[in-house]
């Protein structure tokens, strides 16, 4: 069966489609980077002709972004990445954008969310925007017809990455892909500062509880765990790192906080965030060391890094103590609790907004001029995971100094040639 957009899912669309707007207005006036983006893009045309097929966390800073791709001339069908992010408002209002047709909604389950990404390959898409790789495994999986026809894909998190490497090691990714997540104006402040900021934010938000004079132990200290640790840091918590790398964990404990396996940061924790990537960072040997009361929360991009399943048949029982936190309580009465089933706790909980707007203003505009990129110069790429070209992440860059009014220095003529040269000794 074809999906159900969101506006065929919802009882009043029209008063849903009025407030995702506001929201998308909201976000839209804090967005300098899109902004000027917008003008050249409504300008120039430079999608005109194009289907673009989209698996992202539909709120509205996303809004913003494929309203953009829409006002630049193309077809543009969307569905959400993660069964808890979307929200419903700020879906119909895209739906009501020209151009733009979203099957995205909140709490659908594993079947519906699959049947959405089915109904958006559906738009015979030419390029793909992803978070997470769903969409663009899928086409591989189900739809192989497609690929001669797609000039290229963007990917926005580090667990797409991950997978859309693992696809080219295999020699399984037979179109080009950018890895968005990996370009500077991405890790240096979506991954830091979005993540470190959103994650405590909502944590905070959820429990209504301080963060400050807890111990946070955070799992994984890539960008979005330094991030993590560097926020619970300021917001005057102790922090522990854990982690499988050596150079990282070096990182840390450089950095000031205290590392440590996870068994052994298990009982000295009030608040855990999983920032890997990867399955079974807290499994029930972690569980069993836990103190009473403890937080559990994920930042990673699936609800795999707290092995729920494990921690559901070691409880005696579950229930909802607060919305968002679901409390397990174990035989000799410890009590664990988790926020947001183990999702990204910073767009799966009942209050999350996901990163802030300033941060997802950088990245999304990185995502639109790689999809003007691959609208411009579909040849330039072979099939495999590329890296975003520097031009346009200075580009990126460049906008958003501007509009902040930040004056930078040139390099001169002899500082140039400086730099070049390989003959300049002492």
């Amino acid at each position: 069966m074809t999906a159900p957009t969101i506006a065929e899912r919802l009882d009043d669309p029209d008063t849903a489609r009025a407030e995702g707007r506001r929201k998308m207005d909201w976000a839209e006036a804090h967005m300098p980077i899109l902004a000027a983006l917008r003008e050249d893009f409504e300008a120039e045309q430079p999608l005109a002709g194009e289907r673009i097929a989209m698996a992202m966390h539909v709120e509205a800073k996303t809004a913003v972004l494929v309203e953009l791709l829409a006002v630049g001339g193309a077809e543009v069908a969307i569905t959400g990445c993660n069964p808890l992010s979307s929200q419903d408002d700020v879906s119909a209002a895209l739906h009501a954008v020209d151009g733009v047709t979203s099957y995205a909604a909140h709490g659908v389950d594993t079947d519906e969310y699959y049947d959405a990404i089915e109904a958006v390959v559906g738009v015979d898409p030419t390029i793909t925007v992803d978070d997470g790789a769903d969409m663009v495994t899928h086409i591989h999986d189900e739809h192989p017809n497609l690929i001669p026809q797609l000039k290229g894909g963007c990917e926005e998190t580090t667990t797409g990455v991950h997978r859309l490497r693992s696809m080219a090691d295999d020699g399984a990714l037979e179109y080009p892909m950018f890895a968005v997540n990996d370009t500077p104006m991405k890790t240096l402040f979506d991954n830091v500062h979005g993540t470190g900021e959103s994650a405590l934010t909502n944590i905070a938000m959820t429990t209504n509880l301080s963060i400050a004079g807890k111990t946070v132990v955070v799992g994984g200290y890539g960008y979005c765990g330094r991030g993590v640790a560097k926020k619970a840091a300021g917001m005057n918590a102790d922090v522990i790192v854990t982690e499988v790398d050596p150079r990282r964990a070096l990182e840390a404990h450089m950095e000031g906080h205290a590392v440590m396996p996870m068994h052994e940061a298990a009982s000295e924790g009030d608040v855990f965030v999983t920032t890997t990537g990867n399955r079974d960072v807290i499994t029930r040997e972690d569980f069993e060391e836990m103190g009473d009361g403890v937080l559990l929360a994920n930042a990673g991009h699936f609800d795999v890094e707290i092995n729920l399943e494990e921690l559901a048949e070691m409880a005696d029982s579950t229930r909802e103590v607060r919305e968002g936190v679901e409390e397990y309580e174990l035989p000799d009465g410890r009590r664990l609790n988790v926020l947001a089933e183990g999702r990204l706790v910073n767009l799966a909980g009942p209050l999350s907004m996901g990163h802030p707007v300033e941060v997802m203003d950088q990245s999304f505009g990185v995502q639109a001029v790689c999809v003007r990129e691959l609208a411009a110069n579909p040849d330039a790429y072979d099939a495999g995971v590329h890296e975003v070209p520097d031009r346009l992440d200075r580009e990126v860059a460049e906008v958003k100094l501007d509009a902040e009014g930040i004056a930078i220095d040139d390099l001169s003529d002899d500082q140039r040639e400086y730099l070049d040269s390989w003959d300049h000794g002492t």
